[in-house]
């Protein structure tokens, strides 16, 4: 895929990130009738046109009409690095953040994507917000601060203008930011990747994370059949508090009674993601806690290796002892994988993203 012009004209409203509902309803503002908003959700999300000039079977006219207001809004990754080990990390412009629901525009603020390939598979991590509240201790992100939420545009820009659009397979909200803090725009996302006049992906081509947020999670495990990811860490109240604050707000034990309400039996999964810290949270002990904590929710745990970042003393992890606790929760009937690290050396790996220094070194 070579269209990696941006068509971002802000003075101008994007259609990029507009449902097919709302695409008729703009094209009935404009003058055309309704089926020509479905039109335009075929140019955008079927075949990925970076401008208003090649929507080739909506009149002169029309486009014009269209062009006159509204522009497709996909702006380019500005940079990228790429790892030894294929991973390549994109810096995205963002064009609108939203504080408290209200939107303000600008290209001031950037966020992070990461393409990793993978044999037949190839998966890109997104980004929800610039930066993340949940302050998590191990997260290069929390450190960040928070700088607004994306707008369902600016998430989907990250897999539109993606010069490796056409190889994905897999999208993980796994970024920057805490998908449940930035929920109606993650599920309009989500809506529009899944419709059949949108992208007509599979919801488990997609996994949202969350630390877990009351009212929240709930909303998201009804509304969407997309995979969930929860950041559990450790399985002890008073051990997790200290590494995610949002423990406080909804614990560990609060999230898995919520997930057993729910049927992850068929083919939607249900997956803990356990950054594992030598010595601290991966004992046999921790096992079995674990053990416990899940028993009869259908869930598998994706053990992760931490990844030191910058003033913050936790112990990194040891591959021996995560074997030892991946194979003592398979035993003890909790499917449990060690994640393969990609993309350490660009700091694309879990934790490491952080745009906070960006500003200055890319304007």
């Amino acid at each position: 895929m070579e269209k990696t012009a941006n068509d971002s004209n802000t003075s101008k409203k994007r259609l990029l990130g507009l449902t097919t509902a709302e695409l008729k309803q703009v094209a009935q503002q404009l003058g055309m009738p309704a089926f020509t908003g479905g039109q335009i959700a075929k140019w955008l999300y079927e075949k990925g046109v970076m401008s208003i000039d090649e929507m080739t079977n909506l009149s002169k006219v029309n486009r014009e009409r269209l062009a006159a207001e509204y522009c497709v809004g996909a702006m380019a990754p500005i940079d990228c690095q790429h790892s030894m080990d294929g991973t390549i990390k994109y810096l995205f412009p963002v064009r609108t953040v939203c504080y408290d629901d209200v939107a303000k525009n600008g290209t001031e603020k950037f966020v992070e994507t990461v393409f990793i390939p993978d044999g037949d598979r190839a998966t890109l991590c997104v980004s929800c917000q610039v930066g993340c509240k949940m302050n998590c201790l191990f997260c290069q992100t929390g450190k960040q601060g928070f700088d607004g939420n994306l707008t369902a545009a600016d998430i989907l820009n990250q897999i539109y203008a993606l010069p490796e659009r056409d190889l994905l397979t897999n999208v993980v909200f796994m970024g920057q930011g805490e998908p449940m803090d930035n929920l109606d725009n993650v599920l309009k996302a989500t809506e529009i990747l899944t419709a059949a006049d949108g992208y007509a992906w599979s919801p488990k081509r997609i996994t949202v994370s969350s630390v877990g947020i009351k009212s929240k999670l709930k909303r998201f495990l009804d509304e969407s059949q997309c995979h969930v990811a929860i950041s559990m860490h450790s399985p002890l109240h008073d051990q997790r508090l200290s590494l995610m604050p949002a423990e406080k707000a909804m614990g560990i034990s609060e999230v898995v009674e919520l997930l057993k309400q729910y049927d992850f039996t068929h083919q939607r999964r249900c997956s803990f993601e356990y950054i594992c810290f030598s010595g601290l949270n991966d004992t046999l002990e921790h096992g079995h806690e674990i053990v416990q904590l899940v028993k009869g929710l259908e869930c598998r745990v994706n053990l992760i290796r931490f990844h030191q970042i910058p003033n913050v003393d936790l112990p990194g992890a040891d591959l021996n002892r995560m074997e030892q606790l991946r194979d003592y929760l398979t035993a003890n009937g909790v499917y449990s994988t060690i994640r393969a690290s990609r993309g350490q050396d660009i700091f694309a790996a879990c934790g490491l993203l952080s745009t906070e220094k960006k500003k200055n070194q890319i304007l």
